[in-house]
């Protein structure tokens, strides 16, 4: 059932695409902020209270229907599991603005392809080569898509089934909003939010890594990640994109700040790095990075579905 939910709801958002704003994540959001104010007094217990208090309001009755729904019928459980997987996916939320990019670049059209990173991920892009803006969008692109797209698959496939991939992407989201808005900065509050967050993607970025060094170049992806994912900040991003990097011959990060370490609305955040004189494998990013990404995600994408296809057969054989 874990194949089939995943497969039907990639095959549902190619042909109608979520939108980021839509009311379902205006809800998640708006639960958010309520959580924030009701019990943000200053200290980390109250962060970790309303994290809770906002899972099992999302949780319990996620999974609480699909129990129902499986009693009923198998096939009502499925078509829950391909409605809350559909709800939680992300792999087209952002896609445009990736594919835009690169037809721009592949135009000439430079100032086109600024005005749209500037757009996707809410920083000043001011005077970015090509090579800096190939480079922004490559990495983007290879965290949005870890977060939504390959956390929720591994969060699926535990046994709690489609409060796993609802407890990962909400997850994701308390870290955000929790920690990056002006008004929280450094407060006690999102600590919690942010710890728990980090073990909840522990696995599942090492799976990501792993799987863009087998569909890339193996030996440079994990001398890479064995080497230089520790210069990022946050662990679990250096560790997605120096594999990455590496799986595709890329350089990403610069002497001074990455692509994505100012806030982006709803994507992942990039922390900055400071490369030494011994620098990772690969050339600097060019537009065709860009190409060299949405193979990588696709052959990554399709070795995460043979996976859980094989997992599945298993269990059904099992």
């Amino acid at each position: 059932m874990t194949f089939l939910s995943i497969l039907f709801a990639l095959l549902l958002e190619q042909l109608k695409p979520l939108r980021a704003d839509n009311p379902i994540y205006a809800a998640v959001k708006q639960l958010a902020a309520r959580m924030e104010a009701t019990f943000n007094a200053g200290q980390e217990a109250h962060g970790r209270m309303a994290w809770v208090v906002a899972m099992l309001l999302l949780l319990v009755p996620s999974m609480a229907v699909y129990w129902l729904c499986l009693k009923i019928s198998p096939f009502l459980a499925l078509l829950w599991n391909i409605l809350i997987v559909y709800l939680t996916l992300g792999f087209r939320h952002y896609s445009h603005y990736f594919t835009s990019i690169q037809m721009a670049l592949g135009s000439g059209d430079e100032a086109g392809a600024r005005s749209l990173l500037a757009e996707w991920t809410k920083q000043d892009v001011t005077g970015m080569s090509v090579s800096d803006i190939s480079r922004v969008a490559v990495e983007q692109a290879l965290i949005t898509t870890h977060r939504n797209v390959f956390g929720v698959f591994f969060w699926f496939a535990m046994p709690i089934g489609p409060a796993g991939a609802i407890l990962y992407r909400v997850a994701e989201y308390l870290a955000r909003a929790w920690n990056e808005p002006e008004h929280l900065k450094n407060e006690a509050f999102g600590r919690f939010a942010t710890r728990a967050f980090y073990w909840i993607d522990w696995v599942p970025a090492r799976l990501t890594a792993i799987a863009f060094a087998i569909v890339g170049n193996f030996e440079d992806a994990i001398y890479a990640w064995r080497n230089f994912a520790h210069r990022w900040k946050d662990e679990a991003i250096g560790i997605i994109l120096s594999a990455g990097g590496g799986a595709m011959g890329l350089r990403l990060g610069t002497a001074t700040e990455s692509a994505a370490s100012l806030p982006v609305a709803d994507a992942a955040t990039v922390d900055s790095i400071s490369i030494e004189p011994d620098v990772p494998p690969g050339e600097e990013a060019n537009a065709r990075a860009l190409q060299s990404t949405v193979g990588l995600v696709w052959r990554a994408l399709l070795l995460w579905m043979l996976l859980l296809l094989l997992l599945s057969i298993a269990v059904w054989l099992g």
